[in-house]
């Protein structure tokens, strides 16, 4: 898929203008055959305008508390399956230099769950994805689709033929502990 993004700002005098138009790469990894992830845009701190439209700091995959991230993703269907010759060594290494903190957030006995402090307002744009939150409950979501993730435990997967592309935007959140 080709995306190309667009970027907006004010030039010295408050004026509108472009300052970026370019095609964004896909992330892919060994780990995630099929995947392409694309990070589209994404600041560690809440906006202030008028804004030059340069990026700002987004360290991590994740927003922190008043930080944001707007991403696609392409899910291909069926399970994951790795390649039997992946060095998992260089290929966590590679993943974690692409997305800095995505796999901290995986749960390693329960492939593809994670929970995020975000909220996450998600449309389906192609195809179909199954979400799947605590305890197995599962929701089968089609183009067109909305998900609003409240910073719940959930995982993604493609039960059908196709592959199913997903926009998203993440906002930081702060997450209290329940005692």
């Amino acid at each position: 898929m080709k995306i190309r993004r667009v970027v907006t700002g004010h030039d010295t005098e408050g004026k509108a203008r472009v300052v970026d138009d370019r095609d964004i790469e896909p992330i892919t990894s060994e780990l995630m055959p099929g995947y392409a992830a694309y990070r589209l845009w994404g600041r560690d701190e809440r906006p202030t305008f008028p804004d030059d439209g340069s990026p700002r700091r987004a360290e991590a995959w994740y927003p922190p508390r008043d930080g944001s991230r707007f991403m696609i993703n392409t899910i291909p269907p069926g399970e994951l399956v790795l390649p039997p010759d992946l060095d998992m060594a260089a290929a966590l290494d590679e993943l974690e230099r692409q997305m800095p903190g995505a796999m901290a957030a995986m749960e390693p006995d329960a492939p593809g769950m994670h929970t995020t402090d975000s909220i996450d307002y998600v449309l389906v744009v192609s195809g179909e994805v199954t979400l799947e939150l605590d305890d197995g409950e599962q929701t089968v979501l089609r183009a067109g689709d909305v998900v609003i993730q409240n910073g719940t435990r959930h995982a993604w997967h493609n039960h059908g033929t196709e592959f199913c592309t997903i926009v998203g935007v993440a906002i930081g959140a702060d997450r209290t502990r329940l005692t």
